[in-house]
Order: C-alpha cells, then structure tokens, then sequence
C-alpha cells in the first residue's frame, strides 16, 4: 500500500530542471535616465517625486526579477505581463512536445519569482490567447493555488471576424491571480458607466433623485419565517408569494422601508414592489469579466497609439491598448502603488501606469528597451504623449525613471578554468555583489571603511580583494566591538591561532562558487537543463582559513 499522496499537476519535458539564478547587481545608465524638471509650480506634483521609485532594466527577465527579489519581495501591488503566446514562431527548430515544454518551463520559472515579489494583497493579470491559455491556467493553478484564481477576463480584441478563418478568434484571455482567495474584495470599482447611469431614472418626482430599482423577493432557500408573509400594496392589492419565494426583508424592514419611500409599487400602486437603489449613493460598478473593445480599445487602436508615438520608426506587431491597461491598473491598485511589468515590449504599461500617478518596474530584454520605449517614456514625462489615455486622466507631464542594466556575472573562469572575480568589477561593485549574495543590505558607511552593509542592526559586512593579516583583523575586531559582529569577505586571511569571536571570515571566491549558476547570462527561450555542475575549483593561496 502507498502512501505516497498524488495530486493533479500538468507535466512537461525537463519541469524538474530548474536554474540556478545568480542574483545580479544593477547598473544605472544615466545617460538613459531620465527626469522631468519641474518648474516651481510643479514641484508639489507627485509623479516629480518618483523618480527612484521608477525602473527601466534591461536584460534577460529571469535574472532580473532574481535580482529585484531581495529589496522587492512582498512590494508590487499589481504585475501585468504580456508573455510570448507561443504561437510556434519562437521554436522553429524544435518538435511541439519539446516546443510547449520550453514555453512552460519559460512560464513557471518567472511565475515562481513574480509571486514573490507580491504583495499581501497583491494580483498578477496575465495577457495571453487561445493557444496556450489553457495550459497556462493550470500551471498558474500549480503556482499560486488553485483557490486564488480569481477570475479569466475575455477581452474582445478585433472589431471584426477574422476572414481567414470559418470560426473566427476575436478574444484574448487575461488571466488573474492573487495570493489569498479574498483577494478580489479588494479591487477598486469602475466608474459608473454611461449605460447603467442611463438606467436611472426619477418617474414619481422623488426628491433624492434618479434611482433604479431591483426586485423585492428572494429564493426560500434560506430563508426565516419572518420573511413569509401577505403583502398589501398602497393600491390596496394583496399579493401572495408562491411557496418557493420569499421577501427579501421581514415584515418590519420591509414597513419600514415603504415608509420612507424607497419601495416603487409602479405608477398605479399595484405593481410587484421594488427596492429603489439611488444613483447619488452608487459609488461605482462592479468589473465583469467580459471587456468589449469599445470599453477598453482593440488591436488597431493600440497599432495607430503605437504609430503615432513611433513615426517612421519599425513598431510592434501585438501591443496592448492603453485603454486595455488602465483598467486592470484602475481595478487592481491604488495611486502610489507598485506595478510591475517583465515583458515590456513597447513599454505600455509603464506608460500608463506613470500617467495614472503608479509607480512601476519594467524589464525588457530586446534593444527596443532603449531604442522604443526610453523615447516614449521621454514623451510621456515631458507631457508631449498625448494620445492613450493621457485626456482621460489629464496628464500634463512629470516624473522620471532610472535606466539599469544587469551587471555582468560576478565570477568568471580564467585561463586555467578556475572560477576568480570578474575583472569588470571594481570595489564598490564587488560589494555590492557580495551584500547581495550573502543576504545583505548594502549600505556602505562614510566613516567605517569595514562596513559596507547590513544584515541586522548590530551584524554587518566588509569586502575587500586584499589579504588581511593578524594586525589588520586585529584592529577591525576591536573597531567592531563585543555589541556588533561582522562577516569579512576577502581573498585571503592570516589569522592561524587567532580568536575574534565577533569576526566571521570567508575566502571569495569559495564562499559563494556553489550558490548559483555563474556566468550565464540569457535564460530567454532555452529547456531548463542544467549546464554541468560547476567544478570546485577556484583560484587561492596557500593561508589558512
């Protein structure tokens, strides 16, 4: 007898390979960065504050949500991603079995590091169409619980049938998930729209305004006694509800609620009642799960956005509406709030989520990332980017972001294949490295040239290439003091027979060889199979640890 537990789970070609990401450091291109300059009257506008908040990276997307994990995790309130749909086009040379198992291992491997970046509270909406949406669901159901699906949005894509095709597609999906089943309860309202306020109408004068009205009775279900009961209207009509109805109020309440007005028996007095809603108490209506294209754009709106922003330039063959955007961000976060997008493309979403006052993340891996999108978000901060959604929210300019780049791996194997730091490093990138690997925040002091970081109030860090010697070990063990520890990260030590309790001593490269995959640099459309083990060697001395 097993007692072994199964469980439904969707299985691929490699799903039990898996990388081992090194966590990069970036690196600001301030060339590429960018920041509006406020005048005095604009100063106060809180899109010129986000400049640091804002992230442009370039770079493979996998290691750079790895990166962003350690300072982001449990931070971003809203991830939207628009992933490669895998329409065959990417994987020309592999059979379709190989070909959805690269899409899927592609998939779970950022699925798993987006999660936890999250919040609490957060939701992740995920663009994607027929052809792999139903695998997509259930590998999402693997990640993040199959009870926190919270819903497939269907976005109605095309203003037309396809014509090449007796079944048309007009749809795409839109899959969201949260991290707690309860998650959609704190999703924002839309604005009431012009159909449903059209239905508000004032036909008996009252004088709290237009109202709509819904019906007064319920299933019997679950009903109490106090719910039966004989009704008279005001026109002296007796209505007796069937056996498998109830009313909806006790008798008191419903009483109550005819006294003050707020129960419509139709213009003669007679009719079945009806509970009156106020168009001056409705705050907003509630998303479904059905977009049109004329509530949130299509295909060739996002194309002429795209056009109009990019004049004479190669532009994108699939982008997104920015209608399309701003109501996943209108529904899922609040101003100030963190959105992140790891496929950027065109870098919609960051434009929209700066025009609506959000802050943002994107990574894109292409050369589009300088070439496409540091130009349009150029336009969007100067206020020049007028089309999209800029009338609807009034945006006038303001704000910024930073440009980075992935840093190049920390290790590298010189010409005796040993694994020895990058020469592309120096001191200061080093450290920062070395904080990132081994957990800690780093934060370099101005007046302790041991402290580079910390992990604790009282446990710090120090890197350095040199070798330290008894004398040296000495004096920094005395300037940390029997209240505060400290790990020192060198190439090498001479401290044989010696007792710092407060000094913990590791050899670079050795501390860190084994924690991850060294010196990849693209995890885009590749089979997670893992390069061979990474040899144990690496370049020493002959001191003593």
């Amino acid at each position: 007898m097993t007692t072994s537990k199964q469980k439904l789970e969707l299985t691929w070609i490699g799903k039990d390979k898996r990388p081992r990401l090194e966590p990069r450091i970036f690196l600001e291109d301030k060339s590429l960065s960018y920041q509006f300059s406020p005048t005095a009257a604009d100063r106060d506008n809180a899109a010129n504050t986000a400049f640091n908040d804002n992230l442009l990276i370039h770079g493979d997307n996998l290691l750079a949500l790895k990166s962003l994990e350690q300072q982001y995790a449990g931070k971003v309130k809203c991830i939207f991603i628009d992933p490669p749909y895998n329409t065959g086009s990417a994987f020309t040379h592999y059979d379709d079995g190989l070909e959805h198992s690269m899409w899927l291992s592609l998939m779970r491997d950022r699925l798993e590091l987006l999660r936890t970046l999250m919040t609490s509270d957060g939701s992740i909406w995920i663009a994607i169409d027929d052809n792999e949406s139903h695998y997509l669901k259930v590998l999402c159901d693997e990640v993040f619980g199959r009870g926190n699906f919270i819903g497939n949005v269907v976005w109605q894509k095309r203003t037309s049938p396809d014509n090449r095709l007796r079944l048309g597609n007009a749809q795409d999906h839109i899959l969201v998930y949260g991290l707690s089943p309860d998650t959609h309860k704190l999703f924002n309202q839309l604005d009431i729209s012009e159909a449903r306020r059209s239905a508000f109408k004032n036909p008996d004068n009252d004088p709290r305004g237009p109202w709509a009205s819904t019906d007064c009775t319920a299933q019997a279900g679950h009903a109490t006694a106090s719910q039966f009961y004989t009704l008279t209207t005001p026109g002296g009509r007796v209505i007796e509800l069937p056996q498998d109805l109830c009313w909806r109020y006790t008798k008191k309440r419903m009483e109550e609620e005819i006294s003050e007005g707020r129960i419509w028996f139709g213009k003669d007095g007679k009719g079945v009642p009806r509970k009156k809603t106020y168009l001056s108490e409705v705050e907003g209506q509630n998303a479904w799960s059905w977009w049109t294209n004329a509530e949130v754009g299509h295909n060739q709106e996002a194309k002429k956005e795209i056009k109009t922003i990019f004049q004479g330039v190669d532009t994108f063959d699939t982008p997104k509406p920015e209608r399309l955007i701003q109501r996943v961000i209108r529904i899922a976060t609040n101003p100030g709030d963190l959105v992140l997008d790891s496929f950027a493309g065109s870098g919609t979403t960051g434009a929209v989520a700066h025009k609506m006052g959000r802050r943002w993340i994107m990574v894109e891996l292409g050369e589009h990332c300088h070439t496409h999108i540091v130009p349009r978000l150029k336009k969007v901060i100067d206020g020049e980017d007028q089309g999209g959604i800029s009338k609807a929210v009034n945006w006038q300019g303001g704000g910024g972001f930073r440009y980075l780049r992935l840093a190049p791996s920390l290790l590298k194997k010189d010409d005796w294949g040993n694994w020895v730091i990058n020469k592309e490093y120096n001191a200061e990138m080093l450290a920062e490295a070395m904080c990132k690997h081994m957990g800690f925040t780093y934060a370099p002091s101005q007046t302790q040239f041991w402290n580079h970081g910390y992990s604790t109030e009282t446990d710090h860090i120090y890197v350095t290439t040199g070798s330290l010697a008894y004398d040296q070990l000495k004096r920094i063990s005395e300037e940390v003091g029997s209240d505060r520890t400290l790990l020192i990260c060198c190439k090498a030590f001479m401290a044989e027979g010696a007792d710092f309790p407060n000094l913990t001593l590791k050899k670079i490269p050795k501390v860190i060889l084994n924690k991850c995959e060294w010196d990849h640099d693209d995890y885009s459309f590749t089979l997670n199979v893992l390069p061979e083990e990474q040899d144990e060697e690496w370049a020493d001395d002959d001191s003593e640890e």
